[in-house]
């Protein structure tokens, strides 16, 4: 009994520096890896991980686990019905399970995916303010089973974690906010004065149509800035699930370059694709590397040179899959190069040249990192730019299966 008593108090002590270190951490990727630490070590558990619920789509999902990798801590979806975390969210109570499998609410697919057996569980909700937010779980106790020291300590905990993450994710919202009514003054102030023109007498009709057609084109830009605002706001509160699947880079990129095609045409940019054979599957969220891909693509066409090119290229390695995109553009200044994943950052020298968010590559850099990738940058002025996407790659190959070609399809490609 008295072992028990001290056992308990040093976990409380425990605890006591686990709320401070919570409440000193406003990132919320690092602040969900430190909870599921926490949380295996204070519960003896092999493994913890927190499922986060997204209340507008009424979906739950994996964030972060002790035993999963950067690669697959999202975008596993799990059902409300048919699960045990699914059961703790609806009812918005612990469960304690010596069988998982025996369990009839048990969702194997996570399993599955992880790779990790699960024995025994210890779930709890994570409520703040009345609010659920998601479940914590902890995953097969070194020793015995699950005890009611354990169910307590765990509850304190995801009391605190519960507070912790929704502070980082206000926190997030209000920095993101406060940027984006920022960036809102000048396009609000450009109407403002194109209105108060077009309301005075002496404006030739000229005049007024070059107005009008001002007012269109930041109307388009607002409104792109809204969407682009929404999409780093869902990337950075963790609210975005990656939807994983396997697939070809190489068709990949030639969809991406027949959706650029005809703005290429105009520009006169020839795009040209190289993938080399047998090149593996990727494992990821097609749509979400095609819009990293789509709007590497963009900027190289807009920011190139008359009869310019821009190259879309793929390669393996043991460990993962590089994407390059390459322009023979205008380039960067080096002073501008480690900014250029900044929220709102633009080229100062391109600014006047081409219309933009200054939100595009923060959003890339965003949906790379969540994949367990990178993005990185080399730029030359007067020579070009170079965006390498790499992600890691799939255990599986492909061989890729060429058709014969009409002279038609062989030109279109080149």
């Amino acid at each position: 009994m008295a072992e028990i008593k001290t056992e308990r108090l040093d976990g409380y002590r425990r605890l006591i520096d686990i709320a401070r270190d919570l409440a000193s951490t406003l990132d919320l990727d690092i602040l969900l890896s430190r909870i599921v630490h926490a949380a295996a070590e204070i519960s003896g558990a092999e493994a913890a991980s927190i499922l986060l619920y997204d209340d507008t789509s009424r979906q739950l999902y994996f964030q972060v686990s002790t035993n999963m990798d950067d690669a697959t801590r999202r975008g596993i979806i799990v059902p409300l019905d048919g699960s045990i975390a699914g059961w703790i969210v609806n009812n918005r109570q612990t469960v304690r399970v010596m069988n998982a499998h025996e369990d009839p609410r048990f969702f194997s697919n996570v399993e599955e995916t992880t790779g990790l057996s699960t024995e025994s569980l210890l779930g709890i909700p994570l409520v703040t303010k009345n609010k659920i937010v998601g479940v914590l779980e902890a995953l097969n106790k070194h020793k015995g089973k699950f005890t009611d020291v354990d169910e307590s300590m765990l509850l304190v905990l995801g009391a605190q974690a519960a507070v912790a993450i929704e502070n980082a994710r206000l926190f997030q919202q209000s920095d993101l906010i406060s940027e984006f009514v920022h960036e809102l003054r000048t396009p609000l102030a450009s109407l403002s004065t194109a209105t108060y023109l077009l309301l005075r007498p002496e404006m030739s009709q000229d005049q007024r149509d070059q107005i009008v057609n001002n007012i269109h084109n930041e109307t388009i830009r607002l409104n792109a800035l809204a969407s682009s605002f929404l999409d780093l706001a869902r990337l950075e509160s963790g609210r975005v699930q990656f939807r994983k699947a396997t697939f070809s880079v190489a068709d990949l990129l030639y969809e991406c370059k027949d959706v650029m095609s005809s703005k290429a045409t105009e520009d006169n940019i020839q795009i040209r694709v190289e993938s080399p054979e047998g090149l593996p599957l990727l494992e990821a969220d097609r749509d979400k590397v095609k819009q990293v891909l789509l709007n590497l693509l963009s900027n190289a066409v807009k920011y190139n040179r008359p009869n310019g090119m821009v190259m879309l290229r793929a390669e393996a390695s043991e460990k993962e899959i590089s994407i390059y995109v390459q322009d023979t553009g205008l380039g960067i200044p080096d002073e501008s190069v480690p900014h250029l994943f900044e929220k709102f950052f633009r080229v100062r020298e391109h600014e006047s040249r081409v219309a933009g968010t200054g939100l595009g590559l923060s959003i890339c850099k965003q949906i790379i990192n969540g994949h367990g990738g990178r993005i990185e940058v080399r730029s030359k002025i007067g020579v070009g730019t170079v965006f390498l996407v790499s992600l890691p790659r799939a255990s599986k190959t492909q061989q890729r299966v060429e058709e014969v070609e009409t002279p038609k399809q062989q030109k279109k490609k080149h």
